[in-house]
């Protein structure tokens, strides 16, 4: 979609960015439009496909596709954007934002071209890997150096990149955050939609046999074995058998939903465990985290945990942050998580006990959950990052720091 240009608060002619992506998934769309509609910033997205990931419509920002290939190498998966080179031309952008990885082939080439054309480059990644080495590690550092500006998705990142690369920043490398963050306009759409009829969600409450007297758990992903949900319905059986009567819903598909239904009923939990498969749309998934009092996700959380907090509910989770995505930096443990020094199904009904069996606590934390996204983890605090990393390698390459 073509933009009208704009110009900066200086009267200057707007900075031209491109802005390379793997793919436009939905959630991302919020992001580019926020971006593009910022005053001084001409963006142009260039984004590719992914096999397994459906793209969606560029509304509210000018964006191009681009192609992509991934070839092996030596038993390695190397990524190739063949036009990334070209892209590195003051004739196409001012800046060039590129994703931040390491089997890119072309990247570190393409800023070495920028810096040559007097073209400023951002580097945009979550900074760390969960199957980090010290290799793998040394590698994406030494492509952040080149860049003009680095973009973590947390601060936790930043702060370890900062600690390892002093001199990085001596030579006037930026350093920036761009907290990952969902949309919150539909979710707090829905979410006031839903509330505004007491009714009609307490008659699908009825409708879903979630009773209002008794406590009810969420969790919504897609069903890997690596997010552990078997611990949470190990955690609802153990909770049962202590008197506590949880209803647990489990919302999405994937290949480890037949081991979880296996898990269901060999623990007899069918009555309290629901598997409602995937659900789509914010109006339709709104009422299951409105009728829940806790989201219990045990381990490999990402954006779920800035869902479930727009929602307003507590998280119950594992403490560990290198077994969670960057959003794991969203949760303050008894300000609104709970989160497990140990993994393990009792550990999990100890802490979900005590949030559902606490309605002040339960009360306290949901509210602490809202202010969370609502203040900060969300899209124009975001975007501030990226447009604070684009700013500071433009005016590094033009000398107007």
């Amino acid at each position: 979609m073509p933009q009208a240009e704009t110009t900066s608060e200086s009267g200057s002619d707007p900075i031209r960015v491109t802005l390379v992506q793997p793919a436009l998934p939905a959630y991302r769309v919020p992001v580019f439009r926020e971006l593009s509609a910022r005053d001084g910033i001409d963006l142009t997205l260039r984004y590719a496909t992914q096999p397994d990931l459906a793209n969606a419509a560029p509304v509210g920002f000018r964006a191009e596709p681009i192609r992509q290939t991934t070839l092996r190498i030596a038993g390695q998966s190397i990524i190739v954007v063949p036009e990334l080179l070209s892209l590195a031309d003051p004739r196409r952008c001012d800046v060039l934002l590129a994703p931040w990885n390491t089997r890119s082939l072309l990247l570190r080439p393409t800023l070495a071209r920028a810096r040559k054309r007097g073209v400023g480059t951002v580097v945009w990644g979550h900074g760390y890997s969960k199957q980090e080495s010290p290799k793998r590690l040394a590698m994406r550092d030494a492509i952040a150096c080149k860049a003009d500006a680095v973009v973590f998705y947390n601060h936790g990142g930043a702060d370890a990149f900062r600690a390892r690369q002093p001199a990085s920043l001596d030579e006037g490398g930026g350093v920036f955050v761009a907290i990952n963050s969902l949309d919150q306009t539909e979710i707090q759409r829905a979410r006031d939609d839903w509330l505004g009829r007491p009714d009609d969600l307490a008659a699908f409450r009825a409708e879903q046999g979630l009773a209002a007297d008794r406590p009810v758990a969420v969790f919504v992903s897609r069903l890997l074995a690596q997010n552990r949900a078997e611990l949470l319905i190990e955690a609802t059986a153990k909770l049962n058998e202590r008197g506590v009567p949880l209803t647990t819903v489990i919302i999405g598909k994937g290949p480890h939903a037949e081991s979880l239904e296996r898990t269901v009923r060999q623990l007899d939990m069918s009555e309290r465990v629901r598997m409602v498969g995937a659900i789509y749309g914010e109006p339709a998934i709104a009422p299951w985290f409105l009728c829940a009092d806790v989201f219990a996700y045990p381990v490999n959380m990402g954006l779920s945990a800035i869902h479930a907090l727009g929602y307003g509910l507590p998280i119950v989770t594992s403490a560990d942050p290198t077994a969670h995505g960057p959003e794991f930096e969203a949760l303050a443990h008894g300000e609104n998580a709970m989160l497990l020094e140990e993994l393990t199904a009792d550990a999990l009904a100890d802490a979900i006990a005590a949030v559902v069996g606490d309605p002040d606590r339960q009360s306290a934390m949901s509210a602490a959950a809202r202010a969370t996204v609502l203040e900060r983890f969300n899209v124009p605090v975001m975007v501030d990052g990226l447009e604070a990393a684009i700013r500071h390698a433009w005016g590094r390459v033009t000398g107007h720091q």
